[in-house]
């Protein structure tokens, strides 16, 4: 999981409340002095940590708690719902980050070079194909050298169709050609890999938007490596004041010391993330939803999420049986055994950590 140091930080400090013998305000400011420190060291902007201090103790007033009440309880809702409301854009219309089967989408990616736009071109198109739709990737990147070869190997790799040019240099031109050229073939997902710079700079918001003319997207996500911190705040606006960018895509998430202050600071421009990506790896790649991500995080566990990984990796047959079992709190050794052997079935042994997360969560939904 991403901001594992993060993770294990906020899980601390909330634990520290259930070792207390008398829950007051001295251990209720000692636990937020603790989740303030872990986010500003995970370089969450000041004021936004300071705010968020601010709402639990809003939220939390220990005095007027009835008594009886669980503290505790009240307590971690409270730094639950304050870290949600950081991390959410606050978008609510979604509709255009939908993507339906048999109906062609044309999805433009843009970023600055070096943010790991290609991979995750590539990545996307993979988690699309999974879940059964016929995607095709068009490398516009005329700009930087190799640019073509690397999306030609990735989508070999992963068995997805590619276009692109060694001679022609007009970007608008070869997504032009790329996406009429998939939508012949009936391809529904069509992505379009755009060049990236080394800095923002009007040439670089110029080539999109003749590439975005020619294609007419249906939706733009900005790729934003998330190992810049507090500095994706400037990165995300400057390209959402320049193009139409729909949704962003944060990359380099693995652990990274600065995860937490680039989530944070893109939410803050109300731009609504819908991926990390965590690793170089095709299948480390996860949707990011505000409630589960912190649900995780804080050491609660995923069920939904859960959900998403057996449909990926458990038979289809055997499906049916084992959500059943989950969502009724009916898990047998059985349905373990089953589940442990289709992870084993799908060979590498780094599958272990599904299996991890799966424990986990059942376990944390069986606590609460």
């Amino acid at each position: 999981m991403v901001l594992n140091e993060l993770g294990k930080s906020l899980t601390k400090a909330l634990a520290s409340i259930n070792a207390a013998p008398v829950i007051d305000e001295k251990v209720l400011d000692a636990c937020l002095k603790e989740i303030c420190t872990a986010l500003l060291q995970s370089d969450v902007n000041v004021k936004q940590v300071m705010g968020l201090r601010n709402g639990v103790k809003k939220r939390v007033n220990i005095e007027q708690l009835a008594a009886g009440l669980n503290k505790q309880r009240v307590i971690e809702k409270a730094v639950f719902d304050e870290l949600c409301a950081m991390l959410d854009s606050g978008i609510t219309d979604t509709k255009k980050l939908e993507l339906k089967k048999n109906k062609t989408a044309v999805v433009m990616f843009v970023g600055l070079q070096g943010s790991g736009k290609t991979t995750t071109c590539t990545k996307y198109a993979y988690h699309y194909k999974k879940k059964g739709f016929k995607p095709a990737l068009v490398c516009a990147d005329t700009f930087r050298a190799g640019a073509f070869d690397q999306l030609k190997q990735n989508a070999t790799k992963a068995q997805i169709p590619f276009f692109g040019s060694y001679k022609e240099t007009d970007p608008a031109v070869i997504s032009q050609q790329g996406v009429e050229r998939f939508k012949t073939e009936g391809r529904d997902l069509i992505i379009v890999d755009t060049s990236g710079r080394h800095k923002q700079e009007e040439s670089l918001f110029e080539e999109m938007r003749q590439v975005a003319a020619a294609v007419q997207p249906d939706l733009v996500i900005f790729v934003m490596d998330g190992s810049i911190g507090q500095a994706a705040f400037d990165q995300a606006k400057a390209f959402k004041d320049s193009v139409e960018v729909g949704a962003v895509v944060m990359t380099k998430m693995d652990g990274h010391a600065k995860g937490g202050g680039a989530l944070s600071a893109v939410a803050a421009t109300k731009s609504p993330i819908i991926f990390l990506g965590t690793g170089e790896h095709m299948d480390q790649f996860e949707s990011f939803e505000t409630k589960r991500f912190v649900q995780r995080l804080l050491g609660k566990g995923d069920v939904s999420g859960l959900m998403d990984k057996i449909q990926d990796i458990i038979p289809e047959d055997k499906q049916p049986e084992l959500l059943d079992s989950i969502q009724k709190g009916n898990v047998t050794m059985r349905v373990l055994k089953d589940m442990f052997e289709s992870v084993l079935e799908m060979g590498p042994m780094s599958q272990a950590s599904v299996t991890f997360e799966m424990c986990r969560a059942l376990g944390a939904e069986h606590q609460q």
